[in-house]
């Protein structure tokens, strides 16, 4: 019989962290991972380099965060961005801080934050169980839990004291993210908050898109408008691929929009191309430029010199002037327009990618039924909960993972 003090479900950042520290205080742990190694997914992320946490302040994190930031600054206060960091420079990963505080392994590989992480767990006595799916959760009597598990082609029953869910979103479900612990969460009482995709690339109108494809642009802004409001805006980095936009600004705001596109609402960016200058400044830089070009130069000519080419026949398109024009015949009129453009170039958003493209899963369990101190269930006592599978989620630039850490060190406290 397979018996144990304590059963985490879930091989991710979470549960590797969960069961770590739980073992490290004399606790008799077992993990159970689907998959055939732990941290499938968190050996893809950051692009296979693992932006692992933040180095800003506390409360610069828990403005990162998108839902149920109050009930996580518990959790950050246990164990803050810079326990992480503490805790792989202790064992043996080095850490490299990047620009805007991003925090990745130094060697650039997320495959040596998941590696460090096994090793630890391993170390600490975890009894690790791979290729096995949890099926079902049941009372048992005066011993606590009984967990139906199937490994490949054989059933077995796991007994313990107390769980943890540590089983992530929907998102890469190749990696194992398959939803498993909603339903085991919700088969015990407890509500699930509608899952969506977070951190998720748009699909926009296809107009200009087999021009503008794999164009990237630095510097940029982007305007967030819903029924005609502006309600947010990002300003960095974003591209163009074959079915809309990605990058960084794009993912921070796909939140609200992919919320906005369920409930059917309109949704535009406005893609601002020089956002550091002024439309007089524009004026007074057209102008130098046109003096510049020899007589006969077209519209195109000055453009190249405004923006990257790929951008030319959308913005005069959509300014109404025909690139072809010989730049001494433009109006100021036709001026404006290109300025306003260059400003103001709308791109209408009209769906978001799949859970298989999301970064993380925005949804899950009810915070509210989950004790925000100890992470313990408020309506089945002795399940505890960690990670993704609750519903929280924050932007790009290591918080998510952060929650994962804070979620699952409190959980693994088990108080």
């Amino acid at each position: 019989m397979r018996e144990f003090d304590l059963i985490v479900i879930g091989g991710g950042p979470a549960g590797m962290m969960a069961a770590g520290t739980a073992a490290r205080r004399g606790v008799k742990v077992a993990l159970i991972e689907k998959m055939e190694k732990l941290g499938r997914k968190l050996r893809i992320t950051g692009k296979g380099r693992c932006n692992l946490t933040n180095s800003k302040t506390q409360e610069e994190i828990l403005e990162k965060v998108r839902a149920n930031a109050e009930f996580f600054s518990h959790s950050l206060k246990e164990f803050s961005n810079m326990d992480t960091i503490d805790f792989f420079e202790r064992n043996g990963l080095e850490i490299s801080i990047e620009r805007g505080g991003r925090v990745f392994p130094a060697s650039g590989k997320a495959w040596d934050v998941a590696d460090c992480l096994k090793e630890w767990i391993e170390e600490s006595g975890v009894s690790i169980f791979y290729n096995s799916k949890v099926c079902a959760i049941e009372r048992n009597g005066s011993i606590g839990y009984k967990l139906i598990v199937t490994e490949k082609s054989e059933t077995w029953s796991y007994y313990c004291k107390k769980i943890i869910i540590a089983t992530g979103g929907v998102s890469y479900p190749a990696t194992g993210s398959t939803g498993d612990g909603y339903l085991l969460a919700n088969r015990m009482g407890h509500r699930i908050e509608e899952v969506r995709p977070a951190l998720v690339a748009l699909e926009t109108d296809k107009k200009y898109l087999p021009e503008l494809k794999r164009l990237e642009l630095k510097n940029v802004n982007l305007d967030l408008i819903i029924d005609g409001q502006s309600i947010d805006e990002r300003f960095g980095q974003m591209m163009f691929t074959e079915f809309g936009i990605d990058g960084p600004i794009v993912l921070q705001l796909s939140r609200q929009i992919v919320d906005a596109l369920i409930e059917e609402r309109d949704v535009v960016l406005s893609l601002d191309l020089k956002p550091t200058l002024s439309k007089k400044t524009l004026q007074d830089r057209i102008a130098r430029e046109i003096e510049d070009i020899t007589r006969g130069g077209m519209v195109k000519v000055l453009m190249e010199k405004m923006m990257p080419r790929p951008m030319i026949r959308p913005v005069c398109t959509e300014a109404g002037v025909d690139p072809k024009l010989f730049v001494d015949k433009l109006t100021e009129e036709q001026k404006m327009a290109l300025i306003n453009t260059m400003k103001d170039f709308r791109l209408q958003i009209t769906d978001y990618r799949p859970f298989e493209e999301a970064i993380v899963t925005a949804g899950g369990v009810d915070c509210s039924q989950i004790n925000p101190r100890t992470l313990e269930s408020r309506i089945e006592k002795g399940i505890y909960f960690a990670g993704e599978v609750m519903d929280i989620d924050a932007d790009t630039g290591g918080y998510n993972l952060q929650i994962a850490f804070s979620t699952g060190y409190v959980a693994g406290l088990l108080k």
